[in-house]
């Protein structure tokens, strides 16, 4: 997994962000998922000052995964795991071989 460092991302147009907006509060009027029943293990990764999905969101959901590790990257946004590239990709290797993810012959460089 390489990191980029040029043309990171690409402006957003204001019907997407509309749309994403509505789908959002959509969202936000149902009652939440029982999630007690998945008991695979999960890696919940965000930055902790997330304005898009909301890191409070982020701890809720390790909250109600019963296997869930969360890991809230300082000072970042939702683009924690791209600022904390090198951690994340670090603690994701170790979360796979730790949980016993089965090798589907891809190798890390």
């Amino acid at each position: 997994m390489k990191e980029r460092t040029a043309n990171r991302d690409k402006s957003v147009s204001i019907s997407a962000l509309i749309a994403q907006l509505k789908a959002i509060h959509a969202w936000g009027r149902q009652p939440p998922a029982d999630l007690s029943q998945i008991r695979h293990s999960v890696l919940v990764a965000n930055g902790d000052h997330d304005k898009m999905v909301p890191s409070s969101n982020s701890i809720d959901l390790a909250r109600r995964l019963p296997n869930a590790e969360l890991v809230l990257y300082e000072d970042a946004g939702h683009g924690g795991i791209f600022q904390y590239h090198e951690a994340f990709v670090t603690k994701a290797l170790e979360f796979l071989e730790r949980d016993g993810m089965p090798d589907r012959g891809v190798t890390a460089q």
